[in-house]
C-alpha cells in the first residue's frame, strides 16, 4: 500500500486515480500521520440475467401432504 504526503497526492491525483487497480489502496499522510485512504470504487454490477424457463426442472420437491396440519400443533387450533 503506497503512502504519499498530501502535497504529493495533490500533484499526482489524476495519475493515482487512473492507476488504481481493484484492491489497491493509497494512504495519504500529513505530518507523518495517515489522514486519508484513496481506494477504487467497486465496478458496476452486471445486469441480472433472466433465468430460462425449465432450467430448474426436477430440482423442486413437492410433498403430497405438505399442507396437512402437524399432529404436534392440534392443541393450538
Amino acid at each position: 500500500m503506497p503512502t504519499l504526503t498530501i502535497q504529493e497526492a495533490q500533484a499526482q491525483l489524476p495519475d493515482l486515480i487512473h492507476h488504481l487497480s481493484l484492491g489497491e489502496e493509497v494512504v495519504i499522510t500529513e505530518n507523518d500521520q495517515p489522514v486519508a485512504k484513496l481506494v477504487p470504487t467497486t465496478p458496476p454490477a452486471e445486469a441480472r440475467r433472466v433465468p430460462k424457463f425449465g432450467t430448474l426442472k426436477g430440482t423442486v420437491l413437492s410433498m403430497e401432504h405438505f399442507d396437512d396440519l402437524l399432529e404436534e400443533f392440534e392443541d393450538y387450533i
